[in-house]
């Protein structure tokens, strides 16, 4: 199952900001082996930026590859996966890095700038 914790969260980025989430869930399913479960959620970062999480519960990702992953042709399939979701991310101003545990799933940390993220509930431009 996915459980978004995100709640209200609107995102002002690409319209192509769902074929990253697309190719994170891709990702998950292809690589994670044995990963049944995936969380979104979120937590203020620095200066007002917020940093949005998609982690599972897979096999995660070796540190020395930790970098390499966002390179283009990389990996078992030598698609464009992360190197497409980095591209997508980064034409908003938006970073991405992957933070997971060896052995304990994959973690990837979304930095999303001041000023083009809001809580729709209150209306708020962060």
């Amino acid at each position: 199952p996915v459980e978004d914790e995100t709640g209200d969260l609107v995102v002002y980025a690409d319209p192509m900001l769902s074929t990253v989430f697309s190719n994170l869930m891709d990702n998950t399913i292809r690589h994670g082996e044995s990963a049944t479960r995936v969380r979104v959620w979120s937590y203020p970062g620095e200066n007002g930026d917020l940093v949005l999480v998609w982690e599972d519960n897979g096999v995660g990702i070796p540190l020395e590859e930790k970098e390499r992953i966002f390179e283009r042709d990389v990996g078992k399939n030598t698609g464009l996966g992360l190197f497409l979701i980095r591209e997508i991310l980064g034409i908003t101003g938006i970073s991405i890095t992957e933070t997971g545990t060896p052995g304990k799933g994959a973690r990837f940390e979304m930095r999303v700038p001041h000023g083009v993220y809001r809580h729709a509930a209150s209306g708020d431009l962060r």
